[in-house]
């Protein structure tokens, strides 16, 4: 679960009207916790734009690696954007990978809780 954690320090829950479970995902964002939003939802989009694809893929892959998570679905595209800095219009790569809980993800998340604890409850002694 530490790994979770420490791969997710530039996270955002995107504002999304349409997508409620839609993570958008950035590098200037504060973190968020991935499993507690996976239990609310039985799917997770992340989406990323540019430099944040390659954050997108490595919390995708702790989710997957630690059991948490599964892959329905790869997206890619190109988006037309205007620049910031010169309100010139860019091209950014976008990545949109839609995950799923696994089956036991309800009985790895309350381990992990029990885990916690159990550290915390060492520390305090």
């Amino acid at each position: 679960m530490e790994a979770i954690t420490q791969g997710v320090n530039n996270i955002n829950l995107g504002a999304d009207s349409h997508k409620k479970n839609r993570i958008q995902v950035s590098h200037s964002k504060k973190p968020l916790f991935f499993y507690r939003y996976m239990q609310q939802h039985n799917e997770v989009e992340l989406s990323a734009l540019g430099m944040a694809i390659a954050t997108v893929v490595t919390i995708a892959e702790i989710l997957k690696n630690n059991g948490l998570a599964v892959e329905k679905k790869i997206t890619t595209a190109t988006v037309d954007m205007k620049e910031e800095s010169r309100g010139w219009p860019v091209q950014k790569a976008k990545i949109e990978i839609l995950l799923g809980r696994t089956e036991n993800f309800d009985e790895l998340m309350v381990a992990a809780a029990e885990e916690r604890e159990a550290v915390d409850g060492e520390y305090q002694s």
